[in-house]
């Protein structure tokens, strides 16, 4: 007999149909566990969360549960990256190499810092076959793209940066400030904001870890046979990862800047909302308003060759287009990660909506608990 679940948390009275959608996704067994918050002009009017933390369903999803968010993981690093633009310490046209000089190998020396966040620098994967735990040596993955040609001509297609994205945007930062992504997010926008995300967990909140759910075989199957050899393979196959990685402290600890930050849709969509303001929230200023409009300038729009979906980029974000209507509004930019979680943020509406589970659902064309909540967002508003 299925359990009744049991929503936590508060939501505004305007916001009651969306809280009515959260808590369906939960009957045909789409969630186990998941978290949704709303922020509109940097205040929250949706802090809602329900069902288990473990796939047995023994453990209840907490306030201050937090799990792997995978991909979404890469807005917390892009950020960080433009906040070093906005403080003039990084020149998105200046080449890679003029900061971090191995990079000048393999014909890479002029390519400029705009294409490493716009997922066109032809890096999206390995020339090596690597095994997971080789993620976790920061140096030798740097070393293994430094000296890797581009798959294709830099610049003139999006190939999504699954997990190389974080180490090349990271090593940049490393290089700029002498910090580790994880240590910089922490110091300069977690701790400011009292966002309770991290890239790079420590062992003392392994507690509160939610468990991620692989996606079921029926899932998988929806994802389409792809040939072995295409660029998509070679990236999403090269390390072969499952979710039982994240169930490992070494997983955990390490600083994978494109996939293993850990937080809850609270924390999301309190990082979203700065954003969504215009760089500040609550007297914290993490970068300026022509910065941010600067990275909703579109860099590629097409069939990315990796995710083999339209994709509209700007600088460290997906843009609002007719294929991912994510919103109305034109200044709205977004991201996800594997298995469903998702953030959005949105500069006309001053809106920040996050969504954040365990149970993993795979589909190229949009997952259907995500894509309820919008529409019911918007629809309320």
């Amino acid at each position: 007999m299925k359990k009744k679940i049991e929503i936590h948390g508060f939501c505004d009275d305007q916001f009651e149909n969306v809280k009515e959608v959260f808590a369906e996704n939960f009957k045909p067994d789409l969630d186990v566990g998941a978290s949704l918050a709303l922020t509109i002009n940097g205040k929250f009017v949706i802090d809602i969360w329900a069902g288990y933390a473990d796939e047995a369903q023994t453990k209840p999803w907490e306030k201050d549960t937090i799990v792997n968010v995978y991909s979404t993981t890469k807005v917390m690093t892009a950020l960080c990256v433009l906040m070093l633009v906005d403080r003039g310490l990084l020149d998105l046209d200046a080449p890679v190499a003029q900061f971090w000089p191995e990079f000048a190998q393999a014909g890479k020396e002029n390519l400029p810092v705009r294409y490493l966040l716009s997922h066109t620098a032809g890096i999206p994967g390995f020339d090596k076959r690597i095994q997971a735990e080789t993620l976790y040596d920061w140096d030798a993955i740097v070393n293994i793209l430094a000296a890797q040609k581009s798959w294709w001509k830099p610049g003139t297609k999006s190939g999504y940066h699954s997990i190389t994205f974080g180490y090349l945007l990271g090593e940049l930062v490393r290089r700029i400030t002498g910090k580790t992504l994880g240590t910089f997010f922490k110091e300069e926008v977690a701790e400011p904001l009292k966002a309770d995300f991290h890239i790079g967990l420590s062992a003392e909140h392994d507690s509160r870890v939610g468990e991620l759910i692989p996606p079921s075989p029926a899932d998988l199957q929806n994802v389409g046979d792809i040939d072995p050899n295409s660029i998509p393979i070679k990236v999403l196959l090269n390390p072969i990862l499952t979710a039982r990685e994240t169930l490992t402290r070494e997983w955990r600890a390490a600083e994978i800047p494109a996939s293993n930050g850990h937080g809850n849709a609270r924390s999301v969509a309190r990082v979203g909302a700065a954003l969504a303001c215009g760089g500040e929230i609550d007297g914290v200023r993490l970068l300026s308003l022509k910065t941010i409009e600067k990275a909703l300038e579109e860099q590629s729009y097409g069939t990315d060759l990796v995710l083999t979906v339209p994709t509209r980029f700007g600088l460290g974000f997906g843009l609002v287009s007719k294929d991912m209507p994510i919103s109305p509004n034109p200044r709205a930019f977004y991201w996800g990660g594997w298995g469903g979680s998702h953030v959005t943020m949105d500069l006309d509406a001053k809106l920040s909506w996050a969504y954040v589970m365990n149970r993993m659902m795979m589909s190229l064309t949009g997952d259907p608990r995500t894509m309820n909540i919008r529409e019911a967002i918007y629809k309320a508003l």
